[in-house]
């Protein structure tokens, strides 16, 4: 083990995967309890949704917490799922969370330059014409609208909802004197609201840590945050970003965003 943590600031359950394939690398892991994922009240919508939802072809599902909150929604509803409709997640993970709560098949798109995002989940040939079909867009509070306009934009008859919030924390004060002595080995994020969180408390000596993002949309916003070494993962999974925090020890394997460096 190294003398430093790798700290790690993925929300939820879905941390724990991720300490454990970064320590099996050979890395002290501290968490960052820096966001709480919270399921919403049900409202009407919702309500509507989950009793009407055999009349869905699409079901798209833009997050495994969203997979999460959705599942217990529908257990409530119907104990048997209907059949014939056709489910998408944006990543691996987020299909893995449906599959492993539903028991359905799902689809995933072919990652891009090794990515998985909204833009690659609309390239599949299926949704591509939704004349008049009925979708079912699951996703949390805020966040991009692309996915919700892009279907709306090809015809589909879509619901909209959000299901759950994300709620931002204040860095213990543990973390926060790692982030103002720069007292880690690297940084995990794979989120661009806990970066920008982050950022405010970071100081030069942590900007030129190494930082772990999973896309290189991140790492674009990572240098415009004066971060100054960006090591881009081939993915969010937790194996992804731990091979990721193994390449950061030698910078010549690291696979380092040297364009948002100019920026900065």
């Amino acid at each position: 083990m190294v003398s430093m943590p790798v700290v790690i600031c993925r929300p939820g359950a879905r941390a724990a995967p991720l300490a454990e394939a970064i320590e099996a690398a050979g890395f002290a892991v501290e968490r960052g309890e820096v966001m709480a994922l919270e399921a919403l009240p049900e409202t009407r919508a919702m309500r509507n949704a989950w009793l009407d939802f055999d009349q869905f072809q699409r079901v798209v599902v833009t997050s495994p917490f969203a997979a999460e909150c959705l599942a217990e929604a529908l257990d409530r509803y119907w104990p048997q799922l209907p059949v014939g409709i056709e489910y998408y997640g944006v990543g691996p993970s987020t299909a893995e969370a449906l599959h492993d709560a539903l028991g359905a098949r799902v689809h995933v798109p072919p990652p891009r330059a090794g990515e998985h995002s909204s833009e690659t989940l609309l390239s599949l040939g299926s949704l591509q014409r939704l004349e008049g079909q009925r979708t079912l867009l699951v996703a949390g509070e805020g966040g991009r609208t692309l996915l919700a306009e892009t279907l709306a934009e090809r015809g589909a008859r879509l619901t909209h909802l959000a299901i759950y919030r994300r709620r931002l924390l204040e860095p213990s004060p543990v973390l926060q004197r790692r982030l103002r002595e720069g007292d880690y080995h690297a940084l995990v994020v794979s989120s661009g609201e806990i970066l920008e969180h982050l950022a405010r408390w970071c100081s030069r000596t942590a900007l030129d840590q190494p930082l772990i993002v999973s896309s290189h949309r991140l790492a674009t916003l990572a240098g415009t945050l004066g971060f100054r070494v960006p090591v881009v993962a081939s993915g969010a999974t937790p194996a992804a970003l731990a091979a990721a925090v193994a390449r950061a020890r030698d910078p010549e394997e690291a696979d380092v965003d040297h364009d948002d460096l100019e920026k900065g």
